[in-house]
């Protein structure tokens, strides 16, 4: 199957049918980013109109499970409550990558995307267990009932607390230190690999 063929979206699941099969990446790999990553992109939906939530979070591997949390009432609640279809998107990003053609400009990126299923977290105790290993996921340097307070019971009724189900994931990277080039324009001057090798994307 070429790029210019119709795909059968419909019929497949939503990890199936990769562009650049060359840049998949496996379950393994696939973990170790969604431990390391910092920020999880979390779409949800209110009939049809799409959401995007950008959301510190916990991944709690032995129950392949996400954890993050929100306000008690608000727009994230409202979409889970209805649709608790969720997707879930962890990146890195690295080097800008320039190329002598415009089609070819890149950059050196890492990601997961993970579909599933989100819902509260009703046990109390579960709700604050949750909620403290997301919080030493950032602040592992800290101690809880040494540095800081655990939550108390009135505190956790002014949060919400959800658990993403992993249905299925797929990861991709594409870290190479060159982009592509084309012979059929003049070679790209050195000085911008350069130039850009010393930039953090963003700069």
């Amino acid at each position: 199957m070429t790029d210019k063929m119709p795909r059968d979206y419909k019929n497949q699941p939503p990890t199936a049918l990769q562009r650049l099969p060359e840049n998949t990446r496996d379950d393994t790999w696939i973990k170790d980013l969604l431990h390391r990553g910092q920020i999880a992109r979390i779409a949800s939906r209110f009939d049809l109109q799409l959401f995007i939530n950008t959301s510190t979070f916990y991944f709690a591997e032995s129950e392949k499970r996400i954890i993050f949390h929100s306000n008690i009432a608000g727009r994230v609640r409202a979409n889970i409550e209805k649709h608790p279809e969720v997707c879930v998107e962890v990146s890195e990003f690295g080097k800008l990558l320039p190329s002598n053609v415009a089609l070819e400009f890149s950059l050196q990126y890492r990601s997961v995307l993970v579909f599933g299923q989100a819902y509260l977290i009703e046990d109390e105790n579960e709700k604050r267990e949750m909620l403290h290993k997301l919080i030493a996921k950032y602040f592992g340097d800290m101690h809880i009932e040494k540095d800081y307070r655990p939550a108390t019971d009135k505190e956790l009724k002014r949060t919400s607390v959800y658990e993403i189900t992993i249905e299925s994931w797929s990861g991709k990277e594409n870290w190479k230190d060159i982009t592509d080039q084309s012979d059929e324009w003049t070679a790209l001057d050195p000085k911008w690999f350069d130039f850009y090798r010393a930039k953090k994307f963003g700069e």
